[in-house]
């Protein structure tokens, strides 16, 4: 399979909007997410996030056009101040920070470099951007987790060979659903930063 980098904004990320919902929605079920989300909600974060400071949203198309995976980043400092503050009380100015969202690959995307891809685009569009930092967030869940899968290999380790280290002592809380229709619960997000 042949897949190429796509940078999206304006008309194409229009068009590619409800694509990129479901991949969001089929990856972030699986754990250690657990989300549960909606095509709806997935398609108006998308669109808020396509227009905030300094976006940048890129997707992993075949050569049929079928986008298997993506990756978005933006200003930290338009986000909100929930996340924001932790990494500001931790010593770190988010206007130098450049926040990267989400990287998602199907399964069969995988193993080709995509991810690898995805970071080397974003640091290089937060370097032209003038950000110092790259931060991402990561949820914590315990080893012994009841729905960790058998073989399971966290990405620590491939986001520590990239530059990325761990912030200890610090953490944010995301709200989302494990179940359709469910409550939001509380999820502990670690966060990742790298000088640029």
């Amino acid at each position: 399979m042949t897949i190429k980098l796509k940078p999206l904004s304006g008309q194409d990320l229009q068009i590619a909007l409800p694509a990129l919902a479901r991949l969001r929605i089929e990856i972030f079920a699986a754990y250690p997410y657990l989300y549960a989300g909606t095509e709806a909600y997935e398609q108006t974060y998308l669109q808020t996030y396509g227009e905030a400071k300094d976006a940048f949203i890129i997707a992993a198309e075949t050569e049929h056009g079928e986008i298997v995976g993506c990756a978005t980043g933006s200003a930290l400092t338009d986000h909100h101040d929930d996340f924001v503050d932790p990494l500001t009380e931790a010593g770190h100015d988010p206007r130098n920070v450049f926040y990267f969202g989400e990287s998602v690959l199907l399964p069969s995307a995988r193993g080709q470099g995509l991810g690898h891809a995805f970071f080397d685009a974003r640091e290089a569009h937060a370097r032209a951007c003038g950000y110092a930092e790259a931060c991402f967030c990561a949820v914590a869940r315990p080893a012994n987790h009841p729905q960790r899968p058998a073989g399971y290999t966290p990405l620590d380790a491939f986001w520590g060979r990239r530059g990325y280290r761990k912030l200890a002592g610090i953490s944010a809380v995301f709200d989302w659903p494990e179940v359709p229709n469910g409550p939001d619960l509380p999820h502990e997000m670690n966060y990742w930063i790298r000088s640029l």
